[in-house]
C-alpha cells in the first residue's frame, strides 16, 4: 500500500537522494544538507502549530511504501508566499505605440518584476521516482494536496498557485536565462536556481532589470520559451488545469515557465472533496479514493476502495485501510474521487 504522509526526520536520506534525482529546476528542494533538513523541521512544527490565518508554514508529505517502508515521493504546499522572503514573478503586459500622424501603432510585449502573488499558497515540490509513476500514483500524490486545502482551509491563502518548470536542457542551461546572464547576472542558471533554493534571493533585488523588459529585444531563442512548459512538466500542467488553474500573465524570472492559479475554494477537487464519519466493514464498494483522517497530527492519506452513503453521511473502508489511517469505527473523515 502507499500511504502519503508528513514527513519525519528519518526521511533525510530519501529527500536529499530525491533532491539529487529531480535535477536542476527544482528550485524547492536544493542539493543542500541544512536547508533541507531545516525544511523537514518547519514542516513538522507547521503540522504542530495551530493557524487560523495562514503564515509562513510549509506542509512537506512523502510517498511512502508501507510494506518496504521506502519514501518513493513527495509533494508539499506552502501556506502563503512571500511572508519571509520576497516572492518575485515576471508579469506579462503590453506597452503600446501610436503615431496618429505617421499611421502606426505598435504594441510590445513586456516582462515587469512583481510580488503580486505574495499571500498566495503554493502546490510545490512535487516528484515521484520513476519506477513508481504508474497506477494513478502521480495523480494520487498531486490530489493528496487539495483534499488537505479542503479538510483544513484556514491553513492555506485564498489563491493557489504553482510554478511550471521552463524550457531547459540537460544541463539546467534556460535560454530565457541564457539572456539574462549576459546582460545583467552574469552568474549560470544552476547557481542562480541553487541561490534562490536556500533563500538567498537579494541578488535578485540587485540585479535584476529595474525597469520592464521588452520580449522582442531578448534573443529569438528566450522569445520562444516566455511562458513555455518543460515537456517532463506537460502532465503535471494538465491536471491542474483540468482542475480549474489557468496561466493569468505570469511567468517564472529564471526559466518563464508558466505559474498558474485558481481560487482554493474554485479548485475542483476541493469543491468535490467532502467529509463523512468512518464505517468498518470488509463489504465495500469499488469507488477509488483518496481518503484522510480529519486530525491533522496524525494525518495519513491512502488511496482506496470504499463505499459512500450520502444519505447517512458514511463512509465505509476495510479493516486494513482505516488500520493505515489510524483510524476506528466513527472517526471523522475526508474523502475525494481519485479520479475528479
Amino acid at each position: 500500500m502507499l500511504k502519503v504522509r508528513p514527513i519525519a526526520e528519518r526521511d533525510y536520506p530519501a529527500l536529499l537522494q530525491i533532491a539529487e534525482d529531480s535535477g536542476h529546476g527544482f528550485t524547492s528542494l536544493p542539493i543542500d544538507e541544512t536547508l533541507l533538513k531545516s525544511k523537514i523541521q518547519r514542516s513538522l512544527r507547521s503540522f504542530a502549530k495551530q493557524v487560523q490565518v495562514p503564515g509562513d508554514e510549509l506542509y512537506l508529505m512523502v510517498l511512502e511504501d508501507t510494506v518496504s517502508g521506502d519514501v518513493v515521493g513527495t509533494c508539499a504546499i506552502e501556506a502563503a508566499v512571500g511572508i519571509k522572503d520576497a516572492f518575485y514573478h515576471y508579469r506579462l503586459g503590453k506597452d503600446v505605440h501610436v503615431s496618429p500622424q505617421l499611421g502606426i501603432r505598435r504594441e510590445v510585449s513586456t516582462l515587469t518584476l512583481c510580488n503580486d502573488y505574495t499571500g498566495a499558497a503554493e502546490l510545490c515540490t512535487l516528484y515521484l521516482k520513476p519506477d513508481w509513476r504508474k497506477d494513478d500514483n502521480g495523480r494520487f500524490l498531486s490530489m493528496c494536496r487539495f483534499l488537505l486545502m479542503a479538510a483544513h482551509p484556514q491553513r492555506f491563502g485564498d489563491k493557489v498557485i504553482a510554478e511550471m518548470r521552463g524550457v531547459s536542457d540537460g544541463d539546467g542551461s534556460s535560454p530565457f536565462w541564457q539572456w539574462l546572464e549576459r546582460h545583467f547576472f552574469g552568474i549560470d542558471f544552476p547557481t542562480a536556481d541553487y541561490l534562490t533554493g536556500i533563500g538567498d534571493k537579494v541578488f535578485v533585488a540587485e540585479l535584476m532589470p529595474r525597469h520592464p523588459i521588452y520580449v522582442n529585444l531578448l534573443s529569438p531563442e528566450a522569445q520562444a520559451v516566455v511562458g513555455e512548459v518543460h515537456d517532463n512538466t506537460r502532465p503535471a500542467l494538465r491536471l491542474l488545469e483540468n482542475q480549474g488553474f489557468r496561466c493569468q500573465g505570469y511567468v517564472d524570472i529564471f526559466d518563464a515557465g508558466p505559474t498558474v492559479e485558481c481560487q482554493r475554494d474554485q479548485i475542483k477537487a476541493v469543491r468535490e472533496s467532502a467529509s463523512y464519519t468512518l464505517k468498518v466493514s470488509d463489504h465495500t464498494s469499488d469507488a477509488n479514493l483518496i481518503v484522510c483522517g480529519s486530525e491533522l497530527a496524525q494525518l495519513s492519506i491512502i488511496k482506496a476502495n470504499a463505499h459512500i452513503d450520502t444519505e447517512a453521511g458514511e463512509l465505509t473502508l476495510k479493516p486494513a485501510d482505516a488500520k493505515a489511517l489510524g483510524l476506528t469505527h466513527g472517526a471523522k473523515v475526508w474523502a475525494l474521487g481519485l479520479n475528479r
